[in-house]
């Protein structure tokens, strides 16, 4: 550290103190770049609602400047109130031996509010086939369910009992899953679950139909094909997705409802995944496209 230029020394000095945790790593928060990255990313992420991270790929100096800085040759590194605390495998040492979250300065797990449902208590006793009807819930970053019977509790582990269901939950899905709702159907496991970040959500053409019947007013219905498809057929009240829709799309209330269609429901998607990305929280792609709207709807639209 003695060898490093005194004004790298000094923009180092500021980078390790950019919030009480940063993480130097390869990629970023959201797009790590590296496995090693990616791991201690998503151990962070079950802990820490903010944290800062540093992409050493963009930036030469700052990549061989923090391995003299740090002394530790390998990234990522994560550091807490200005010291480093280590490299992908100390911390998972720690998340091993629980001791991460007061490594790291995370508030303690607090309660968690999971609302079970009738059919999802009486489920789960049934599928257990009387033993002790207690699971493990998990959530991952991505917001995948998962279910597993428990064996030893972990550091950290929260629980959560209604009636005779017991489910045990790792902080990382404690906090995803506060206040969430987890109910059973025919078609098996339901969450409304308010931490989920906005996605993409499919819509049948006939639950398009029946919205727009119910709702003169909306949603928002977008063809993303070209003018010579549009010429051929169309859905009525379809806007075509061009320069001034998209410029009038911009203007609009980000809680807008948006259905994209095309001729299959391939194209829309990808538009879909654009509008959701600036910002648009209600994005639906049509299911079919316009092929299962002439076939199951209207008829009369012709099909190519």
């Amino acid at each position: 550290m003695s060898d490093l230029d005194p004004a790298l020394r000094t923009h180092l000095d500021a980078l390790v103190r950019t919030d009480r945790v940063v993480l130097f790593m390869k990629g970023s928060r959201t797009a790590p770049r590296c496995g090693f990255s990616a791991r201690v990313v998503a151990l962070l992420e079950g802990l820490l609602d903010t944290y800062a991270t540093v992409d050493v790929l963009a930036d030469d100096t700052v990549r061989d400047g923090m391995k003299a800085y740090a002394d530790w040759p390998t990234f990522p590194q994560v550091w807490v109130d200005g010291a480093l605390v280590g490299g992908a495998d100390i911390v998972e040492q720690l998340a091993a031996d629980g001791s991460l979250a007061e490594a790291l300065g995370a508030p303690p797990p607090g309660p968690c509010a999971i609302t079970l449902t009738d059919a999802a208590r009486q489920r789960i006793v049934a599928v257990l086939d009387g033993r002790a009807p207690r699971l493990r819930l998990t959530c991952d970053a991505e917001y995948r369910y998962g279910f597993a019977e428990v064996g030893d509790l972990d550091p950290g582990d929260v629980t959560v009992t209604q009636g005779p269901v017991t489910l045990v939950l790792d902080r990382a899905t404690a906090r995803r899953m506060d206040g969430a709702t987890m109910d059973f159907d025919d078609d098996g496991l339901l969450v409304d679950n308010p931490n989920e970040p906005p996605r993409v959500r499919p819509l049948t053409v006939l639950d398009l139909a029946t919205w727009r019947r119910e709702d003169p007013d909306g949603p928002v219905l977008l063809d993303v094909r070209t003018p010579e498809e549009r010429a051929i057929a169309c859905i009525p009240g379809a806007r075509l997705l061009d320069d001034d829709a998209v410029d009038w799309l911009r203007a609009l209330p980000r809680d807008t409802p948006l259905v994209f269609a095309c001729h299959h429901g391939v194209r829309s998607r990808a538009a879909a995944e654009h509008f959701l990305a600036d910002g648009f929280t209600r994005v639906f792609n049509l299911e079919g496209g316009i092929d299962a709207w002439s076939t199951q709807v209207d008829p009369s639209v012709p099909r190519y």
